[in-house]
């Protein structure tokens, strides 16, 4: 019985693959909750992202994703392209025992940070209606 022995590269990691009895095919689709593994400022961060939409270049497919980060500073939507020149990334499914991206989650953050940035923006206006109002006289009229 003769070997069907190959090692094969994907994106960087080197297998060695009996193509008679082990096929690995991981399916995914547009919408789907993923990890993304990506290298930032030298150490490596996992981000949860969704699939948003598969180009089907000549040269190189590539799969855009979008990616989450919410931490102190804020809610962050990122955007990134994948494909098999894209370094210091990796993506996987999320497992079913994961939390999953929900729109309303989502939604819910970015409402809360909109609402955030309108106070501040309300109170900016405020303070310049303030300075108008009782420090007019102090400035001149310039047209």
């Amino acid at each position: 019985m003769k070997e069907e022995k190959r090692i094969i590269e994907i994106n960087g990691i080197k297998m060695e693959v009996d193509l008679r009895t082990a096929k690995r095919i991981d399916e995914f689709k547009v919408g789907d909750n993923i990890k993304v593994l990506k290298k930032v400022n030298d150490k490596f961060e996992v981000f949860p992202g969704v699939i948003i939409d598969f180009v089907d270049f000549k040269d190189l497919p590539t799969i855009q994703i979008a990616t989450f980060k919410i931490d102190y500073w804020g809610n962050h939507l990122d955007f990134m392209n994948f494909n098999s020149e894209t370094k210091g990334v990796e993506i996987t499914k999320v497992s079913e025992h994961e939390l999953v991206l929900e729109k309303e989650r989502i939604l819910d953050k970015f409402m809360k940070e909109i609402e955030k940035k309108q106070n501040e923006l309300d109170e900016l206006v405020s303070k310049k209606n303030y300075l108008i109002k009782h420090f007019s006289k102090y400035f001149k009229d310039t047209e």
